[in-house]
């Protein structure tokens, strides 16, 4: 018999048990729903909360360059928008070119270290961006921000997968992505009271911007690593903080394994056999797809929302503020899709309605380009980025509950995130210079990519309903949990 893993020492089930079958029956059940409750909300205070600081911090940086654009941030470092557009490319390229091997490692790190390690990294960079000049020192600055980025969304997603039951992931995904949102939702508020620091100590504002809002990146850093628990069943800091008591540890780890088996680990790496099933994994083609063409506009909105909204007659700073009334809209539409997803077990209904809604007032915003009325076109700009990517967060708990394993779960959200920024390198270039201020043709574009996403998440919800029907018709005493989610 193979020696017991560490998790399994702590839980007390051998490893034959643990590859059986039916191993379940050696885990019995022995707390209450209102135990079960009090200690889920607990963890939400502990592991959500740090993941989702995090994830506020990289949002932070990556999306206040955007800002910098309405503090003459081209002139000031001496490139165009093309060049802009460029840079901007090279930071989703540098995510996908480390997003597996990222996993890799985490895997056989843990969060606590490799996710901390990360946000310090990407600190630095985020903070010494503020002396940039000159095309080369911005590309190389935006590569090495995206080299240092990752890794750590699905990292962070993985990790909620490790903690919580399949029932419970697609809200807490949700909560996660809530720092994407809220970090949107603030940074323009938070721009528009820094760049009016320029002239300070002679810098400008946008370099004040990256200068306070690395350093934040930093602090964060230094306190996840600090803080954040190692894992279920051995739920202690680094520094040996104790954050539950051995009755709770027992359930914590108990909980996870009755509801999905395979997130018992029995070995500390990802096999290659794991890798090859994700990535040969064809089911996950339409998921795939549909990230990348209805997530594409999202990058091109994230840089010139506040460019767009300056150009309706706002003011340049004052647009950085009103630009965030769309993402704070986001934050409840994210929270609502990722409840309801949970449940009603139905994420891929909740994703297709999700991007039907996007493609909706997308069409809004292509068919008035021309309107002479600016408030119109404000609030239907606003409206579109409330409903940009609330079904992005429930997409991914759906690739994630059809994995088979904890090491191939790892790899698909590591595809998963990989497709969200290749749509950014995509959507990195749909507005042009030539085209602007109305983007005629970039809208029109944005349009089309959206549509596709849209046939994408019907084609992911259909695959799923003929291959479950195939399985019920060769065996119709098939087990529920060997059925697709969808």
């Amino acid at each position: 018999m193979a020696s017991p893993t560490f998790e399994e020492k702590q839980i007390g089930i051998s490893t034959e048990a643990s590859q059986s079958d039916g191993y379940q029956s050696d885990i019995e059940r022995d707390w209450s729903d209102e135990e079960e409750s009090k200690l889920v909300r607990k963890l939400d205070f502990i592991v959500m909360s740090l993941l989702t600081l995090a994830f506020f911090a990289l949002q932070i940086d990556r999306g206040n360059i955007g800002n910098a654009l309405t503090d003459d941030f081209l002139v000031d470092v001496g490139i165009t928008q093309y060049q802009y557009n460029v840079g901007q490319q090279l930071l989703s390229l540098g995510i996908v070119l480390l997003e597996i091997p990222s996993n890799i490692i985490l895997y056989k790190v843990g969060p606590t270290l490799w996710i901390g390690g990360q946000i310090i990294a990407w600190g630095l960079v985020a903070t010494f961006q503020a002396f940039q000049h000159g095309l080369g020192p911005y590309l190389a600055t935006r590569l090495l921000l995206g080299l240092c980025e990752a890794g750590f969304i699905p990292a962070g997603l993985y990790t909620i997968t490790r903690w919580y039951k399949r029932s419970e992931t697609s809200k807490r995904f949700s909560w996660f992505f809530i720092g994407n949102m809220l970090a949107a939702a603030c940074t323009g508020l938070i721009a528009y009271g820094i760049l009016h620091m320029r002239g300070v100590r002679g810098l400008a504002g946008w370099q004040w911007l990256f200068l306070i809002e690395g350093m934040f990146t930093l602090a964060i850093g230094f306190l996840f690593i600090t803080l954040f628990p190692k894992n279920p069943s051995n739920p202690t800091s680094i520094l040996g903080l104790r954050y539950f008591n051995d009755r709770e540890i027992h359930i914590l780890s108990r909980r996870v394994l009755l509801d999905d088996p395979s997130k018992i680990h029995t070995h500390t790496h990802i096999t290659r056999q794991e890798i090859k099933n994700a990535l040969t994994n064809w089911r996950l083609i339409p998921h795939v797809l549909l990230t990348i063409s209805a997530l594409s506009p999202a990058s091109t909105l994230g840089s010139y929302t506040p460019t767009i909204v300056a150009s309706l007659g706002y003011g340049k700073l004052r647009a950085n503020a009103m630009a965030s009334i769309g993402y704070w809209i986001l934050l409840i539409t994210n929270i609502t899709w990722g409840f309801v997803a949970d449940k009603t077990n139905r994420r891929g209904l909740l994703v297709f309605i999700g991007i039907f809604l996007y493609w909706g007032f997308i069409l809004g915003d292509r068919l008035i380009i021309k309107s002479t009325n600016e408030h119109l076109r404000f609030g239907i700009l606003i409206t579109t980025i409330a409903f940009s990517f609330q079904w992005h967060p429930i997409n991914g708990s759906w690739m994630a509950s059809n994995a088979k394993s904890a090491g191939e779960r790892s790899i698909t959200l590591a595809i998963f995130i990989m497709s969200a920024n290749a749509s950014g390198i995509v959507g990195s270039q749909f507005f042009q210079a030539k085209d602007k201020p109305l983007y005629k043709t970039g809208w029109t574009v944005i349009l089309a990519m959206v549509s596709v996403g849209l046939v994408m998440s019907a084609i992911a919800n259909v695959q799923y309903y003929l291959l479950n029907r195939k399985k019920l018709r060769e065996n119709p005493n098939v087990d529920a949990t060997e059925l697709y989610k969808y």
